[in-house]
């Protein structure tokens, strides 16, 4: 659903999203599926406060933006990871690279992987 020129616009409405609620945004990237942000949580929000409002807010403008036909709404849920310092270069490259990235493992194939490697049940 989110090609490029439409992902683009989406990606610049979410990076405000995150700024106008404290949260310093480092990158904001993706694929036609799926996208990841990396930005340092506002001291006085929680993660599910500030997930809620980015993407009720960003649903809500890409409808009446019109940029998608028919109604658009993100999937429920979302995953949030804590980046130690030494880390978010590497984590930056990666959200940068989604698109090659995903060309040789999909998000599905990548999130198994995660959750298998870390001992986390799989739903079948």
């Amino acid at each position: 659903m989110l090609k490029k020129p439409i992902r683009a616009a989406i990606i610049e409405h979410i990076r405000q999203q995150f700024e106008e609620l404290g949260c310093d945004v480092r990158i904001v990237n993706g694929t036609p599926d799926h996208l990841h942000a990396l930005f340092l949580l506002s001291n006085d929000r929680s993660l599910a406060e500030v997930m809620k409002a980015v993407k009720g807010e960003s649903s809500h403008w890409v409808n009446h933006q019109d940029l998608i036909e028919g109604k658009f709404s993100w999937q429920i849920g979302y995953g949030g990871f804590s980046v130690s310092e030494s880390m978010i270069n590497k984590v930056q490259d990666y959200i940068l690279k989604q698109e090659e990235h995903h060309k040789k493992m999909t998000f599905y194939e990548e999130y198994r992987r995660l959750l298998e490697k870390y001992g986390f049940a799989i739903n079948r």
